[in-house]
């Protein structure tokens, strides 16, 4: 009799720990997920790796740089204008002179730091699946780096255009892969913030040079 109390005892005590004293870390992928994405909110993914200048001149015959500003002439971004330019004092070279139209200037991104020149940037990186973080504290200050996916959302209609997507390549894929990425997080008062990424102005992952 005494033996079963005993046993009672033991087991009792057993589950109170479990209860009690044996819980995991609190699952954080949700906080962790939701402020990547405030990140991101601000830092959208543009065409260019880095600002370019408006207006730009090119030659007509040269294809590979014509065929973007082309596509973006045809969403209605850019006009485009017929030019001569003279090469070798004397040569005259027939050009296409690219500016901001109306919509254009409703779509770009200035660069504050170098004025007359921008990006279009044309969607928001949305966090899929937290893959996994380091362990981190419960206090103010504690950091974690986070694995995780992630798709583009809010895209643009003209980035979603076929004549956009045959000039930048990249862009299609882009907008239709999971993509990996790590970023570094830091516990504020205020919950998970993220730690500022080195970037290019205008953006934070332009897909051309």
């Amino acid at each position: 009799m005494r033996r079963n109390l005993q046993l009672c005892v033991a087991l009792a005590a057993t589950s109170l720990m479990v209860t009690t004293g044996c819980k995991g870390p609190k699952d954080e992928s949700s906080n962790l997920k939701s402020a990547i994405n405030s990140y991101y909110d601000q830092w959208p993914d543009c065409l260019w790796r880095n600002p370019i200048q408006m207006p730009q001149q090119h030659d007509k015959d040269d294809a590979s740089k014509v065929m973007p500003f082309d596509a973006l002439v045809d969403q209605g971004l850019l006009s485009r204008t017929p030019v001569e330019k003279t090469k070798l004092l004397v040569l005259k070279k027939e050009a296409n002179s690219y500016d901001l139209t109306d919509k254009g200037r409703s779509n770009w991104t200035a660069d504050v730091n170098q004025p007359g020149y921008g990006n279009f940037c044309y969607a928001h990186r949305k966090v899929k699946d937290i893959v996994s973080n380091t362990p981190a504290g419960t206090q103010p200050g504690a950091t974690t780096t986070v694995n995780y996916t992630y798709t583009l959302g809010d895209v643009k209609d003209w980035a979603q255009a076929t004549e956009t997507q045959n000039a930048f390549p990249q862009l299609r894929t882009a907008l239709t892969a999971t993509n990996n990425a790590k970023a570094t997080l830091t516990l504020t008062n205020d919950g998970w913030k993220m730690q500022p990424v080195a970037k290019s102005a205008g953006g934070d992952s332009g897909i051309v040079e």
